[in-house]
């Protein structure tokens, strides 16, 4: 094994799952089961859960550990500011958006950052969500220098919407 101070993580990296921390196991997997359409994949004890999208083992685990009737960690304090789940297409997200909007749940922001469209949310326990698609990567803004030109500027809802129409 070399010692190389320029090491890259490779560049098929990515990341597998998150495992959260939530107050009441059924209440976050009405959430996430329920309102954002995760499949239950298995469960371990009466304690956490599993679930994923299209059959993997799992995206998220969820369990009450260390947290059980507990209340939201500070906003103002270090930890996870939010995970983020990655739609396949842009009328995916409006899929969701409007599966959300429906169930009169609170959005939190909704952005265009050039590379993306996000739609922000918080879980029942306070847990920051992002739910985004990535526009095709030859659409993505640079700067004349070549790196990428990111930015925040809000998401058009209506045009979103539009994408359930075709």
């Amino acid at each position: 094994m070399k010692n190389n101070d320029k090491y890259k993580i490779p560049s098929k990296a990515g990341i597998g799952h998150v495992h959260l921390k939530v107050s009441d196991l059924q209440r976050a997997l009405n959430f996430y089961c329920g309102l954002l359409g995760f499949e239950l994949t298995t469960t371990y004890g009466k304690d956490a859960a599993f679930v994923s999208a299209g059959g993997y083992h799992h995206h998220i685990g969820l369990n009450v550990w260390f947290s059980k009737d507990s209340p939201p960690p500070p906003k103002n304090t270090t930890g996870l500011f939010h995970i983020a789940i990655l739609y396949p297409a842009r009328k995916d997200l409006a899929e969701i958006f409007y599966r959300l909007r429906n169930a009169e749940y609170p959005i939190t922001g909704a952005s265009n950052h050039g590379v993306s469209e996000a739609i922000y949310l918080e879980d029942p326990d306070g847990n920051g969500i992002e739910l985004y698609w990535d526009k095709p990567k030859e659409q993505w803004p640079a700067k004349p220098d070549g790196t990428l030109d990111m930015f925040t500027k809000p998401l058009d809802l209506e045009s979103l919407l539009k994408e359930l129409e075709t």
